[in-house]
């Protein structure tokens, strides 16, 4: 019973000690860039594995003032457009997506029978998230990818924090300058000089629609840039961004 207990305050201490260590990394965020993110890391491990040296990498840091405000309200109204309201986490969008992929597994699951039966692939079934700007950004700065009830708990803490720590403005800065938008290109920079050969404060609103449209799956569209979504999605996009609210 007693190495029981002992084994038990060790992991409390354990996970103490890395919510501190998560608080101080968010706070100095409020001040310092950081220089890679957890995603980013793991990213550039796979890229080295499988290009070596050959393998690009592109990212270029850029103060929030000299991201294009077209921008800013393109990636806010097509990923979070109540993103200078909510407190780091929409409650209602969780349980939307929650209910949404629930009956997506369960389609998926007869639509594979079928497949099964007919001798056919399988095909995976593609769930969508809730997930706010904020805890897109905690998941990426500080989590790994995987999919778990501890992991998704833990980004709700984060982005608890990060709004504490930082704001909106930061927040959002933050995110820009280090979301993935392709195999090695992070941050809005980044993506306008590889997409449209120009920096990210010249972007159209066109432009900038289409960037922001790529967010959910940018290597899947990257080598679909005629994708007939994407451009319809981005029509989309232009016509809510000029009620998106900036922080």
């Amino acid at each position: 019973m007693k190495a029981v207990l002992r084994l038990i305050a060790c992991l409390v201490v354990a996970g103490v000690a890395l919510e501190l260590f998560f608080v101080v990394r968010i706070a100095a965020m409020a001040v310092v860039d950081p220089q890679s993110t957890a995603f980013q890391r793991s990213e550039a491990w796979q890229i080295a594995i499988h290009q070596g040296s050959e393998g690009g990498w592109r990212q270029q840091w850029v103060p929030y003032g000299q991201i294009n405000d077209t921008l800013k309200r393109a990636v806010i109204a097509s990923e979070d457009a109540g993103f200078v309201d909510h407190n780091g986490v929409e409650w209602e969008a969780i349980e939307r997506a929650r209910q949404r992929n629930a009956k997506a597994e369960e389609l998926a699951a007869k639509r594979a029978a079928r497949a099964v039966a007919r001798g056919k692939p399988v095909q995976p079934v593609r769930l969508r998230g809730g997930s706010t700007i904020t805890q897109q950004l905690a998941k990426n700065l500080l989590l790994s990818g995987e999919r778990t009830m501890l992991r998704k708990g833990q980004e709700l803490v984060l982005a608890t924090l990060l709004e504490v720590f930082l704001g909106k403005q930061r927040i959002l800065e933050l995110y820009l300058n280090n979301v993935e938008w392709g195999e090695g290109v992070f941050g809005a920079e980044a993506a306008s000089q590889y997409y449209f050969r120009k920096p990210a404060a010249r972007l159209s609103a066109n432009e900038a629609a289409r960037l922001a449209v790529m967010l959910p799956s940018p290597k899947f569209f990257e080598r679909r840039p005629g994708s007939p979504y994407l451009s319809g999605r981005a029509s989309t996009v232009m016509a809510r961004m000029s009620s998106a609210e900036l922080p």
